[in-house]
């Protein structure tokens, strides 16, 4: 699956913190630290910071809804 590389206006940050991939997933912090601790949520080190690539939001996202079942759903 590939994805936009154009993010829309103004948003062509490659790397996201921690806090900011929470608030994009609408999940808290301490959830997101332990997607990255299980290896669900691939992050990368930049000296001491933490980051997660923006298309590592979206392939996770891609993989939670291709792993949904929607039978017996009415939408």
């Amino acid at each position: 699956m590939m994805f936009d590389q154009d993010q829309g206006p103004g948003d062509d940050q490659l790397l996201v913190t921690p806090e900011e991939a929470a608030r994009r997933l609408a999940v808290g912090r301490t959830t997101v630290y332990a997607l990255m601790g299980s290896g669900e949520l691939p992050s990368v080190n930049i000296g001491r910071c933490r980051r997660i690539a923006v298309t590592s939001l979206q392939f996770f996202v891609a993989r939670l809804v291709e792993n949904t079942p929607t039978a017996g759903h009415d939408w």
